[in-house]
Protein backbone atom coordinates (compact mmCIF):
# COMPACT_ATOMS: atom_id res chain seq x y z
CA UNK A 1 0.00 0.00 0.00
CA UNK A 2 3.00 2.33 1.05
CA UNK A 3 4.78 1.44 -2.26
CA UNK A 4 1.33 2.25 -4.40
CA UNK A 5 1.15 6.02 -2.63
CA UNK A 6 5.04 6.67 -3.26
CA UNK A 7 4.59 5.74 -6.54
CA UNK A 8 1.37 7.82 -7.47
CA UNK A 9 3.36 10.93 -5.84
CA UNK A 10 6.00 10.06 -8.03
CA UNK A 11 3.84 10.20 -11.17
CA UNK A 12 2.02 13.49 -9.94
CA UNK A 13 5.46 15.11 -9.16
CA UNK A 14 6.82 13.74 -12.81
CA UNK A 15 3.18 14.95 -14.68
CA UNK A 16 4.15 18.59 -12.89
CA UNK A 17 7.77 19.17 -13.89
CA UNK A 18 6.95 18.16 -17.88
CA UNK A 19 3.40 20.59 -17.32
CA UNK A 20 5.48 23.24 -15.82
CA UNK A 21 8.56 22.56 -18.36
CA UNK A 22 5.80 22.63 -21.41
CA UNK A 23 3.95 25.59 -20.42
CA UNK A 24 7.63 27.20 -19.96
CA UNK A 25 8.03 26.23 -23.52
CA UNK A 26 4.91 27.39 -24.63
CA UNK A 27 5.51 30.74 -22.76
CA UNK A 28 8.97 31.15 -24.59
CA UNK A 29 7.06 30.30 -27.88
CA UNK A 30 4.74 32.71 -27.55
CA UNK A 31 7.00 35.40 -26.79
CA UNK A 32 9.26 33.95 -29.90
CA UNK A 33 6.52 34.40 -32.08
CA UNK A 34 4.10 37.37 -31.08
CA UNK A 35 5.70 40.99 -32.48
CA UNK A 36 7.25 42.81 -29.57
CA UNK A 37 7.33 46.67 -28.71
CA UNK A 38 11.28 46.57 -28.74
CA UNK A 39 12.49 50.26 -28.30
CA UNK A 40 13.83 51.82 -31.77
CA UNK A 41 17.60 51.77 -32.46
CA UNK A 42 17.14 54.92 -34.13
CA UNK A 43 15.57 58.65 -33.20
CA UNK A 44 14.94 61.90 -34.75
CA UNK A 45 15.01 65.27 -33.72
CA UNK A 46 13.29 68.44 -35.48
CA UNK A 47 14.37 72.28 -34.70
CA UNK A 48 11.50 74.77 -36.23
CA UNK A 49 12.87 77.76 -38.62
CA UNK A 50 12.64 81.19 -37.57
CA UNK A 51 11.12 84.11 -39.34
CA UNK A 52 13.66 86.55 -40.35
CA UNK A 53 14.98 90.17 -39.18
CA UNK A 54 14.61 93.41 -39.76
CA UNK A 55 17.58 95.20 -40.02
CA UNK A 56 18.67 99.02 -40.32
CA UNK A 57 20.80 100.40 -42.57
CA UNK A 58 23.68 100.71 -39.55
CA UNK A 59 23.09 97.08 -38.28
CA UNK A 60 20.76 96.83 -35.60
CA UNK A 61 18.06 94.78 -35.77
CA UNK A 62 14.62 96.10 -35.16
CA UNK A 63 12.47 93.20 -35.50
CA UNK A 64 13.77 89.99 -34.26
CA UNK A 65 12.14 86.52 -33.18
CA UNK A 66 12.97 84.68 -30.06
CA UNK A 67 12.35 80.89 -30.26
CA UNK A 68 10.06 79.99 -26.77
CA UNK A 69 10.48 76.63 -25.28
CA UNK A 70 8.38 74.77 -22.48
CA UNK A 71 10.08 72.72 -19.84
CA UNK A 72 7.50 69.29 -19.02
CA UNK A 73 8.85 66.63 -16.60
CA UNK A 74 6.35 63.34 -15.53
CA UNK A 75 6.89 63.41 -11.89
CA UNK A 76 5.82 59.53 -12.01
CA UNK A 77 9.40 59.11 -12.77
CA UNK A 78 11.17 61.38 -10.51
CA UNK A 79 13.14 59.31 -8.06
CA UNK A 80 11.84 60.27 -4.71
CA UNK A 81 15.06 60.65 -2.77
CA UNK A 82 16.58 62.69 -5.51
CA UNK A 83 13.53 65.41 -5.87
CA UNK A 84 15.16 68.13 -4.19
CA UNK A 85 18.29 67.35 -6.13
CA UNK A 86 16.15 68.01 -9.10
CA UNK A 87 14.30 71.22 -7.63
CA UNK A 88 17.86 73.16 -6.75
CA UNK A 89 19.08 71.85 -10.10
CA UNK A 90 16.45 73.54 -12.36
CA UNK A 91 15.84 76.42 -10.31
CA UNK A 92 19.45 77.55 -11.07
CA UNK A 93 19.33 76.51 -14.21
CA UNK A 94 15.55 78.24 -15.52
CA UNK A 95 16.18 81.16 -12.43
CA UNK A 96 12.81 80.20 -11.40
CA UNK A 97 12.11 80.20 -7.86
CA UNK A 98 12.36 76.50 -5.73
CA UNK A 99 9.35 77.47 -4.28
CA UNK A 100 7.29 77.85 -7.29
CA UNK A 101 9.22 74.84 -8.30
CA UNK A 102 7.94 72.30 -5.72
CA UNK A 103 4.50 73.80 -5.88
CA UNK A 104 4.04 72.45 -9.48
CA UNK A 105 5.36 69.40 -8.57
CA UNK A 106 2.89 68.11 -6.03
CA UNK A 107 1.15 67.18 -9.46
CA UNK A 108 1.16 64.12 -9.78
CA UNK A 109 1.33 62.97 -13.76
CA UNK A 110 2.89 65.30 -16.51
CA UNK A 111 3.67 68.65 -15.61
CA UNK A 112 4.57 71.51 -17.51
CA UNK A 113 7.15 73.79 -15.19
CA UNK A 114 7.51 76.74 -18.18
CA UNK A 115 5.64 77.78 -21.18
CA UNK A 116 7.93 80.82 -21.74
CA UNK A 117 11.86 79.80 -21.77
CA UNK A 118 14.21 82.05 -24.12
CA UNK A 119 16.00 80.17 -26.83
CA UNK A 120 20.06 79.81 -25.07
CA UNK A 121 18.17 79.73 -21.44
CA UNK A 122 16.40 76.35 -22.91
CA UNK A 123 19.97 75.13 -24.52
CA UNK A 124 21.28 74.99 -20.70
CA UNK A 125 18.38 73.34 -19.79
CA UNK A 126 18.66 70.64 -22.44
CA UNK A 127 22.53 69.97 -21.38
CA UNK A 128 20.65 69.95 -17.71
CA UNK A 129 18.44 67.09 -19.06
CA UNK A 130 20.89 64.99 -19.87
CA UNK A 131 22.99 65.43 -16.48
CA UNK A 132 19.68 64.41 -14.34
CA UNK A 133 19.65 61.31 -16.27
CA UNK A 134 22.89 60.76 -15.80
CA UNK A 135 22.90 61.09 -12.46
CA UNK A 136 19.80 58.53 -12.04
CA UNK A 137 17.42 61.40 -11.03
CA UNK A 138 14.92 59.76 -13.22
CA UNK A 139 14.04 55.78 -12.55
CA UNK A 140 12.35 53.44 -14.72
CA UNK A 141 8.70 52.85 -13.91
CA UNK A 142 6.21 50.36 -15.20
CA UNK A 143 3.20 51.29 -16.53
CA UNK A 144 0.33 49.68 -15.02
CA UNK A 145 -2.28 49.31 -17.75
CA UNK A 146 0.43 47.87 -20.34
CA UNK A 147 3.03 46.44 -18.28
CA UNK A 148 6.01 48.24 -19.70
CA UNK A 149 8.71 49.59 -18.63
CA UNK A 150 10.34 52.81 -19.20
CA UNK A 151 11.98 56.11 -18.46
CA UNK A 152 10.65 59.79 -18.79
CA UNK A 153 13.12 62.45 -18.18
CA UNK A 154 13.34 66.33 -18.24
CA UNK A 155 11.58 67.19 -21.49
CA UNK A 156 12.37 71.30 -23.32
CA UNK A 157 10.36 71.33 -26.26
CA UNK A 158 10.24 73.99 -28.94
CA UNK A 159 6.22 75.72 -27.99
CA UNK A 160 6.67 78.60 -30.56
CA UNK A 161 7.91 82.49 -31.56
CA UNK A 162 7.84 85.67 -29.99
CA UNK A 163 8.26 88.85 -31.87
CA UNK A 164 11.14 91.31 -30.05
CA UNK A 165 11.79 94.58 -30.62
CA UNK A 166 14.51 96.00 -29.49
CA UNK A 167 13.62 99.71 -29.82
CA UNK A 168 10.72 99.22 -28.57
CA UNK A 169 8.19 102.12 -30.63
CA UNK A 170 11.14 103.13 -32.89
CA UNK A 171 9.86 103.15 -36.73
CA UNK A 172 6.22 102.21 -35.72
CA UNK A 173 3.77 102.25 -37.68
CA UNK A 174 5.96 101.75 -40.64
CA UNK A 175 7.03 98.56 -39.56
CA UNK A 176 4.06 97.53 -38.58
CA UNK A 177 3.12 94.17 -36.05
CA UNK A 178 2.88 90.70 -36.06
CA UNK A 179 0.16 88.39 -34.48
CA UNK A 180 0.16 85.00 -33.45
CA UNK A 181 -1.25 81.68 -34.80
CA UNK A 182 -0.99 78.46 -33.73
CA UNK A 183 -0.74 75.49 -36.00
CA UNK A 184 -0.18 72.04 -34.45
CA UNK A 185 0.67 73.15 -31.27
CA UNK A 186 2.97 76.02 -32.02
CA UNK A 187 2.78 79.59 -32.22
CA UNK A 188 3.61 81.18 -35.14
CA UNK A 189 3.95 85.02 -35.52
CA UNK A 190 2.50 86.57 -39.08
CA UNK A 191 2.56 90.21 -39.90
CA UNK A 192 -0.34 92.43 -39.88
CA UNK A 193 0.47 95.79 -41.34
CA UNK A 194 3.77 97.40 -42.53
CA UNK A 195 6.60 96.18 -43.58
CA UNK A 196 6.17 92.88 -41.43
CA UNK A 197 2.97 92.36 -43.70
CA UNK A 198 3.92 93.24 -47.25
CA UNK A 199 6.87 90.81 -46.86
CA UNK A 200 5.42 88.02 -45.14
CA UNK A 201 6.17 85.46 -47.86
CA UNK A 202 9.79 86.90 -47.45
CA UNK A 203 10.75 86.80 -43.60
CA UNK A 204 8.54 83.61 -43.21
CA UNK A 205 10.47 80.47 -42.11
CA UNK A 206 11.33 78.24 -45.55
CA UNK A 207 12.24 74.30 -44.21
CA UNK A 208 12.95 73.38 -40.86
CA UNK A 209 15.84 71.56 -39.74
CA UNK A 210 15.13 67.42 -39.34
CA UNK A 211 18.20 65.17 -37.88
CA UNK A 212 17.56 61.61 -37.21
CA UNK A 213 19.88 58.53 -36.82
CA UNK A 214 20.83 55.58 -34.56
CA UNK A 215 20.66 56.59 -30.31
CA UNK A 216 22.78 56.01 -27.39
CA UNK A 217 20.91 54.83 -24.50
CA UNK A 218 19.26 58.39 -23.26
CA UNK A 219 18.02 58.81 -26.73
CA UNK A 220 20.64 61.26 -28.11
CA UNK A 221 21.43 60.80 -31.61
CA UNK A 222 24.76 59.57 -32.61
CA UNK A 223 26.34 61.27 -35.52
CA UNK A 224 28.30 59.12 -37.73
CA UNK A 225 27.77 57.86 -41.85
CA UNK A 226 24.24 56.33 -40.38
CA UNK A 227 22.45 59.67 -39.31
CA UNK A 228 21.03 62.22 -41.66
CA UNK A 229 20.63 66.08 -41.25
CA UNK A 230 18.11 68.59 -43.31
CA UNK A 231 19.52 72.21 -42.25
CA UNK A 232 16.64 74.26 -41.26
CA UNK A 233 16.31 77.38 -43.52
CA UNK A 234 15.40 80.58 -41.93
CA UNK A 235 13.52 83.80 -43.22
CA UNK A 236 15.21 86.17 -45.14
CA UNK A 237 16.34 89.31 -42.96
CA UNK A 238 15.25 92.31 -44.50
CA UNK A 239 17.49 95.43 -44.50
CA UNK A 240 16.57 98.78 -44.42
CA UNK A 241 17.62 101.98 -46.17
CA UNK A 242 16.86 103.53 -42.44
CA UNK A 243 20.06 103.91 -39.94
CA UNK A 244 18.44 104.02 -36.59
CA UNK A 245 20.76 106.44 -34.52
CA UNK A 246 18.67 109.39 -37.53
CA UNK A 247 15.46 107.56 -36.77
CA UNK A 248 15.81 108.07 -33.36
CA UNK A 249 16.78 111.85 -33.60
CA UNK A 250 14.20 112.51 -35.85
CA UNK A 251 11.37 110.72 -33.68
CA UNK A 252 12.38 112.49 -30.56
CA UNK A 253 12.62 115.65 -32.14
CA UNK A 254 8.98 115.06 -33.42
CA UNK A 255 7.54 114.25 -30.35
CA UNK A 256 8.82 117.64 -29.19
CA UNK A 257 7.19 119.50 -32.00
CA UNK A 258 3.97 117.78 -31.82
CA UNK A 259 3.81 118.86 -28.09
CA UNK A 260 4.98 122.26 -29.02
CA UNK A 261 2.42 122.81 -32.02
CA UNK A 262 -0.30 121.10 -30.20
CA UNK A 263 -0.71 119.15 -33.14
CA UNK A 264 -3.01 115.84 -33.74
CA UNK A 265 0.50 114.26 -35.64
CA UNK A 266 3.28 115.10 -37.18
CA UNK A 267 5.09 113.06 -39.94
CA UNK A 268 7.88 113.76 -42.20
CA UNK A 269 10.34 111.77 -44.59
CA UNK A 270 13.72 112.30 -46.11
CA UNK A 271 14.95 110.70 -49.40
CA UNK A 272 17.41 110.96 -51.77
CA UNK A 273 16.69 112.17 -54.65
CA UNK A 274 18.88 110.67 -57.00
CA UNK A 275 18.26 106.95 -56.02
CA UNK A 276 14.74 107.11 -54.10
CA UNK A 277 16.63 105.51 -50.85
CA UNK A 278 14.64 106.00 -47.96
CA UNK A 279 16.71 107.75 -45.07
CA UNK A 280 13.95 108.35 -42.79
CA UNK A 281 10.19 107.95 -42.23
CA UNK A 282 8.67 109.08 -38.76
CA UNK A 283 5.55 109.70 -37.40
CA UNK A 284 4.91 111.59 -33.91
CA UNK A 285 2.21 108.53 -33.17
CA UNK A 286 3.77 105.60 -32.75
CA UNK A 287 2.73 102.53 -30.46
CA UNK A 288 4.62 99.43 -28.89
CA UNK A 289 4.03 96.10 -31.54
CA UNK A 290 4.18 93.90 -28.80
CA UNK A 291 1.83 95.22 -26.18
CA UNK A 292 -1.05 97.36 -28.40
CA UNK A 293 -3.66 98.74 -26.37
CA UNK A 294 -7.15 100.16 -27.36
CA UNK A 295 -5.47 103.82 -27.00
CA UNK A 296 -3.29 102.87 -29.80
CA UNK A 297 -5.66 101.97 -32.92
CA UNK A 298 -5.72 105.16 -34.73
CA UNK A 299 -1.86 104.88 -34.85
CA UNK A 300 -1.51 101.67 -36.32
CA UNK A 301 -2.17 102.86 -40.19
CA UNK A 302 1.23 104.17 -41.88
CA UNK A 303 -0.20 107.74 -42.42
CA UNK A 304 2.50 108.48 -44.66
CA UNK A 305 0.55 106.37 -47.25
CA UNK A 306 -2.29 106.16 -45.26
CA UNK A 307 -3.61 109.11 -44.66
CA UNK A 308 -4.56 111.01 -47.70
CA UNK A 309 -5.66 114.98 -47.48
CA UNK A 310 -5.85 118.11 -49.47
CA UNK A 311 -2.38 119.86 -50.10
CA UNK A 312 -3.05 123.24 -50.05
CA UNK A 313 -0.35 125.18 -51.68
CA UNK A 314 2.13 122.78 -52.42
CA UNK A 315 0.15 122.10 -55.62
CA UNK A 316 0.88 125.41 -56.94
CA UNK A 317 4.49 123.95 -57.83
CA UNK A 318 3.22 121.71 -59.81
CA UNK A 319 0.62 123.07 -61.86
CA UNK A 320 2.81 126.39 -62.21
CA UNK A 321 5.96 123.23 -63.98
CA UNK A 322 3.63 121.74 -66.11
CA UNK A 323 2.74 125.20 -67.62
CA UNK A 324 6.50 126.14 -67.89
CA UNK A 325 7.16 122.84 -69.04
CA UNK A 326 4.22 123.21 -72.24
CA UNK A 327 5.54 126.72 -72.74
CA UNK A 328 2.43 128.28 -71.46
CA UNK A 329 4.04 130.45 -69.12
CA UNK A 330 7.01 132.73 -69.20
CA UNK A 331 8.59 133.35 -65.39
CA UNK A 332 8.91 137.16 -66.14
CA UNK A 333 5.03 137.31 -67.30
CA UNK A 334 3.22 139.44 -64.89
CA UNK A 335 0.02 138.69 -63.29
CA UNK A 336 -2.60 140.85 -62.20
CA UNK A 337 -3.20 140.14 -58.54
CA UNK A 338 -6.43 141.98 -58.21
CA UNK A 339 -5.74 142.98 -54.95
CA UNK A 340 -6.14 139.41 -53.26
CA UNK A 341 -10.05 138.94 -54.84
CA UNK A 342 -10.53 137.15 -57.83
CA UNK A 343 -13.83 136.05 -59.12
CA UNK A 344 -14.95 132.85 -61.35
CA UNK A 345 -18.15 132.20 -61.56
CA UNK A 346 -19.70 132.06 -58.24
CA UNK A 347 -16.60 131.60 -55.87
CA UNK A 348 -14.53 134.55 -55.01
CA UNK A 349 -10.42 133.27 -54.66
CA UNK A 350 -8.40 135.35 -51.83
CA UNK A 351 -5.01 135.88 -50.99
CA UNK A 352 -3.77 136.37 -47.05
CA UNK A 353 -0.99 138.53 -48.94
CA UNK A 354 -2.75 141.51 -51.16
CA UNK A 355 -1.23 141.96 -54.66
CA UNK A 356 -1.96 144.58 -57.55
CA UNK A 357 1.17 142.82 -59.72
CA UNK A 358 3.14 140.32 -59.46
CA UNK A 359 5.44 138.06 -61.81
CA UNK A 360 4.57 134.38 -63.17
CA UNK A 361 7.33 133.02 -60.78
CA UNK A 362 6.57 135.09 -57.75
CA UNK A 363 3.17 133.52 -57.60
CA UNK A 364 4.69 130.75 -56.66
CA UNK A 365 7.08 132.71 -54.21
CA UNK A 366 4.84 134.69 -52.60
CA UNK A 367 2.10 131.80 -52.69
CA UNK A 368 -0.71 133.67 -54.23
CA UNK A 369 -4.04 131.81 -54.89
CA UNK A 370 -5.32 134.34 -57.25
CA UNK A 371 -2.42 134.52 -59.45
CA UNK A 372 -2.32 130.41 -59.78
CA UNK A 373 -5.44 130.44 -60.29
CA UNK A 374 -5.64 132.62 -63.61
CA UNK A 375 -1.90 130.60 -65.27
CA UNK A 376 -3.74 127.30 -64.79
CA UNK A 377 -6.45 128.26 -67.10
CA UNK A 378 -3.87 128.11 -69.80
CA UNK A 379 -4.19 124.10 -69.76
CA UNK A 380 -6.76 122.20 -71.35
CA UNK A 381 -8.20 119.67 -69.31
CA UNK A 382 -6.84 116.91 -70.31
CA UNK A 383 -3.27 118.14 -69.97
CA UNK A 384 -3.61 118.80 -66.16
CA UNK A 385 -5.25 115.30 -65.70
CA UNK A 386 -2.33 113.13 -67.03
CA UNK A 387 0.40 115.92 -65.32
CA UNK A 388 -0.96 115.22 -62.06
CA UNK A 389 -0.80 111.41 -62.87
CA UNK A 390 2.64 111.97 -64.47
CA UNK A 391 3.86 113.23 -61.25
CA UNK A 392 2.67 110.36 -59.75
CA UNK A 393 -0.69 111.28 -57.93
CA UNK A 394 -3.58 109.02 -57.40
CA UNK A 395 -0.80 106.06 -57.61
CA UNK A 396 0.51 104.03 -55.29
CA UNK A 397 4.07 105.81 -53.93
CA UNK A 398 5.89 102.78 -53.17
CA UNK A 399 6.69 99.04 -53.13
CA UNK A 400 7.37 98.85 -49.97
CA UNK A 401 4.49 98.97 -47.77
CA UNK A 402 1.22 97.99 -48.17
CA UNK A 403 -2.57 99.25 -47.85
CA UNK A 404 -1.76 102.72 -49.34
CA UNK A 405 -4.43 105.29 -49.90
CA UNK A 406 -3.72 106.75 -53.24
CA UNK A 407 -5.77 109.77 -52.89
CA UNK A 408 -7.90 111.55 -55.89
CA UNK A 409 -7.67 114.04 -58.69
CA UNK A 410 -10.07 115.55 -60.64
CA UNK A 411 -11.42 113.97 -63.87
CA UNK A 412 -10.93 115.44 -67.66
CA UNK A 413 -14.37 116.63 -67.63
CA UNK A 414 -14.30 118.33 -63.88
CA UNK A 415 -10.42 120.11 -65.20
CA UNK A 416 -12.53 121.49 -67.86
CA UNK A 417 -14.37 123.74 -65.77
CA UNK A 418 -12.74 127.20 -64.82
CA UNK A 419 -13.39 126.74 -61.15
CA UNK A 420 -12.30 122.91 -60.73
CA UNK A 421 -9.08 123.86 -62.70
CA UNK A 422 -8.65 126.77 -60.89
CA UNK A 423 -9.09 125.15 -56.81
CA UNK A 424 -7.73 122.26 -57.81
CA UNK A 425 -4.32 124.13 -58.91
CA UNK A 426 -4.32 125.53 -55.09
CA UNK A 427 -4.38 122.29 -53.56
CA UNK A 428 -8.25 121.87 -53.19
CA UNK A 429 -10.53 119.08 -54.72
CA UNK A 430 -7.36 116.98 -54.86
CA UNK A 431 -6.67 114.61 -52.30
CA UNK A 432 -2.77 113.26 -51.81
CA UNK A 433 -0.41 111.67 -49.53
CA UNK A 434 3.02 112.77 -47.95
CA UNK A 435 5.08 110.29 -49.99
CA UNK A 436 2.95 110.81 -53.04
CA UNK A 437 4.02 114.76 -52.47
CA UNK A 438 7.96 113.76 -51.56
CA UNK A 439 8.03 111.31 -55.07
CA UNK A 440 6.58 114.54 -56.72
CA UNK A 441 8.86 116.82 -55.77
CA UNK A 442 11.92 114.66 -56.52
CA UNK A 443 11.57 115.71 -59.75
CA UNK A 444 12.32 119.45 -58.98
CA UNK A 445 15.83 118.16 -57.51
CA UNK A 446 16.61 115.48 -59.97
CA UNK A 447 16.74 117.10 -63.30
CA UNK A 448 13.33 116.25 -64.52
CA UNK A 449 13.30 112.46 -63.23
CA UNK A 450 10.87 110.88 -60.35
CA UNK A 451 12.52 108.10 -58.28
CA UNK A 452 10.08 105.51 -56.13
CA UNK A 453 10.84 105.91 -52.57
CA UNK A 454 12.63 102.82 -51.37
CA UNK A 455 12.33 101.85 -47.92
CA UNK A 456 14.13 98.18 -48.44
CA UNK A 457 17.70 98.01 -49.83
CA UNK A 458 18.56 94.29 -49.33
CA UNK A 459 17.62 90.75 -48.43
CA UNK A 460 20.23 88.67 -46.52
CA UNK A 461 19.93 84.76 -46.87
CA UNK A 462 20.79 82.17 -44.24
CA UNK A 463 24.95 82.02 -45.83
CA UNK A 464 24.98 85.90 -44.59
CA UNK A 465 24.69 86.73 -48.68
CA UNK A 466 22.71 89.89 -49.47
CA UNK A 467 20.39 90.73 -52.11
CA UNK A 468 20.11 93.72 -53.44
CA UNK A 469 16.90 95.55 -54.35
CA UNK A 470 17.46 97.20 -57.98
CA UNK A 471 16.02 100.80 -57.53
CA UNK A 472 12.62 101.35 -60.08
CA UNK A 473 13.28 102.98 -63.20
CA UNK A 474 13.08 106.61 -63.00
CA UNK A 475 10.58 108.47 -65.02
CA UNK A 476 11.45 111.51 -67.38
CA UNK A 477 8.19 113.65 -66.05
CA UNK A 478 9.30 117.00 -67.40
CA UNK A 479 12.46 118.66 -69.20
CA UNK A 480 15.82 119.00 -67.18
CA UNK A 481 15.31 123.06 -68.20
CA UNK A 482 11.98 122.85 -66.41
CA UNK A 483 13.44 120.98 -63.43
CA UNK A 484 15.94 123.56 -62.84
CA UNK A 485 13.93 126.58 -63.40
CA UNK A 486 11.24 125.56 -60.93
CA UNK A 487 14.32 124.38 -58.71
CA UNK A 488 15.62 128.04 -58.75
CA UNK A 489 11.85 128.94 -58.00
CA UNK A 490 12.21 127.19 -55.14
CA UNK A 491 15.35 128.52 -53.91
CA UNK A 492 14.32 131.93 -54.33
CA UNK A 493 10.82 130.79 -52.08
CA UNK A 494 13.24 129.57 -49.26
CA UNK A 495 15.30 132.98 -49.45
CA UNK A 496 12.68 135.45 -50.35
CA UNK A 497 9.16 134.53 -49.87
CA UNK A 498 6.90 131.63 -47.48
CA UNK A 499 9.59 129.85 -46.47
CA UNK A 500 12.46 132.23 -45.42
CA UNK A 501 12.62 130.61 -41.83
CA UNK A 502 14.54 127.48 -43.54
CA UNK A 503 17.33 129.09 -45.10
CA UNK A 504 20.62 127.37 -43.53
CA UNK A 505 23.70 128.92 -44.26
CA UNK A 506 26.35 126.71 -46.70
CA UNK A 507 23.19 124.35 -48.16
CA UNK A 508 21.08 124.50 -51.23
CA UNK A 509 17.47 124.72 -49.58
CA UNK A 510 13.88 125.03 -51.25
CA UNK A 511 10.39 124.04 -50.98
CA UNK A 512 6.75 125.31 -50.51
CA UNK A 513 4.84 125.79 -48.16
CA UNK A 514 0.74 125.01 -47.97
CA UNK A 515 -2.18 125.35 -45.53
CA UNK A 516 -5.53 123.87 -46.20
CA UNK A 517 -8.97 123.12 -44.21
CA UNK A 518 -9.38 119.60 -43.25
CA UNK A 519 -12.78 118.08 -44.46
CA UNK A 520 -15.21 116.30 -42.06
CA UNK A 521 -18.30 114.42 -42.76
CA UNK A 522 -18.28 116.11 -46.20
CA UNK A 523 -17.99 119.86 -45.13
CA UNK A 524 -14.84 122.12 -44.79
CA UNK A 525 -13.96 122.95 -40.38
CA UNK A 526 -12.23 125.19 -38.78
CA UNK A 527 -9.08 122.78 -38.81
CA UNK A 528 -6.03 122.94 -41.08
CA UNK A 529 -3.10 120.84 -42.28
CA UNK A 530 0.30 122.54 -42.72
CA UNK A 531 2.56 121.34 -44.82
CA UNK A 532 6.35 122.17 -46.72
CA UNK A 533 7.87 120.35 -48.96
CA UNK A 534 11.32 120.47 -50.63
CA UNK A 535 15.30 119.64 -50.58
CA UNK A 536 17.97 120.61 -48.83
CA UNK A 537 21.54 120.04 -50.88
CA UNK A 538 25.27 120.25 -50.42
CA UNK A 539 28.02 119.61 -52.49
CA UNK A 540 27.37 115.68 -52.78
CA UNK A 541 24.30 114.97 -51.34
CA UNK A 542 20.86 115.65 -52.48
CA UNK A 543 17.57 115.21 -50.29
CA UNK A 544 13.68 115.31 -51.06
CA UNK A 545 12.44 116.35 -47.66
CA UNK A 546 8.74 116.56 -46.68
CA UNK A 547 6.79 117.72 -43.44
CA UNK A 548 2.87 117.62 -42.47
CA UNK A 549 1.76 118.75 -39.32
CA UNK A 550 -2.02 117.49 -38.57
CA UNK A 551 -4.83 119.78 -36.77
CA UNK A 552 -1.81 122.02 -35.17
CA UNK A 553 -3.59 124.56 -32.19
CA UNK A 554 -0.89 126.32 -31.94
CA UNK A 555 -0.73 128.25 -35.39
CA UNK A 556 -3.51 127.28 -38.78
CA UNK A 557 0.36 128.68 -41.06
CA UNK A 558 3.02 126.49 -42.57
CA UNK A 559 5.35 128.89 -42.30
CA UNK A 560 4.69 129.19 -38.06
CA UNK A 561 4.26 124.87 -37.90
CA UNK A 562 5.53 122.73 -41.10
CA UNK A 563 8.72 125.12 -41.77
CA UNK A 564 10.07 124.72 -38.30
CA UNK A 565 9.94 120.96 -38.47
CA UNK A 566 11.51 120.83 -42.11
CA UNK A 567 14.41 123.19 -40.42
CA UNK A 568 14.91 120.89 -37.84
CA UNK A 569 15.12 117.53 -39.88
CA UNK A 570 17.81 119.89 -42.16
CA UNK A 571 19.84 120.74 -38.43
CA UNK A 572 19.26 117.17 -37.82
CA UNK A 573 21.07 115.78 -41.32
CA UNK A 574 23.87 118.33 -40.89
CA UNK A 575 24.76 117.13 -37.49
CA UNK A 576 24.84 113.81 -38.35
CA UNK A 577 27.07 114.54 -41.08
CA UNK A 578 24.09 113.96 -43.78
CA UNK A 579 24.93 117.18 -45.44
CA UNK A 580 28.09 119.43 -44.69
CA UNK A 581 27.46 123.08 -45.53
CA UNK A 582 30.15 124.73 -47.53
CA UNK A 583 30.64 128.02 -45.39
CA UNK A 584 33.96 129.91 -46.31
CA UNK A 585 35.27 131.14 -43.54
CA UNK A 586 36.52 135.00 -44.46
CA UNK A 587 40.53 135.45 -43.91
CA UNK A 588 41.19 137.40 -40.58
CA UNK A 589 42.50 140.61 -41.28
CA UNK A 590 45.84 141.80 -39.59
CA UNK A 591 46.17 143.69 -36.63
CA UNK A 592 46.57 147.21 -37.55
CA UNK A 593 49.49 148.88 -36.10
CA UNK A 594 50.54 152.26 -35.09
CA UNK A 595 53.62 153.50 -37.23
Amino acid sequence: MKSQNKSKKIFILYTLLVGGFLLFLAVMLINTLKPRDLPSLYTKNTSKATRGSIISADGFHIATTVKLYKAIVNTYYIDSKKADLFVKLFSIYSEIPSKEIEKKLRQKGVVVLSYNIPQKQAQYLKQLAYELRRLKVFIERKNPVTGKTSLHGLSIIESGESREYAYNKLLTPIIGYPHKVEEDGYTYVKGVKGLEKKFENELQAKQDELSQGPRDVNSYILLNKSSFTKQEINGLDIKLNIPVSLQIRVEKMLDAMQEDLRAKEIMVAVMDSSNGKILTMASSNRFLPREIKTSDYPYLNSSMIEYSFEPGSVIKTIAFALLLDKGLVNPYDMINGHNGRYTIGNKTITDEHRFDFLSAENVIVFSSNVGIAQLAQKLSGGDFNQGLIDFGFSKVSTPDLIYERVGSIPNVMQLNSEIYKATCSYGYGIRVNLMQLIRAYSVFNNNGRMVTPQIVNSFIDNYKREILIPNEEQIQVIKPTTAQRMKDILIKTVNEGTGTKTKIQGLEVGGKTGTAHIVEEGKYVNEYNTAFVGFANDEKSRYTIGAIVIKPKKSQFAAQTAVPVFKKIIEILVEESYLKPNIIEQPSLPDAGLN
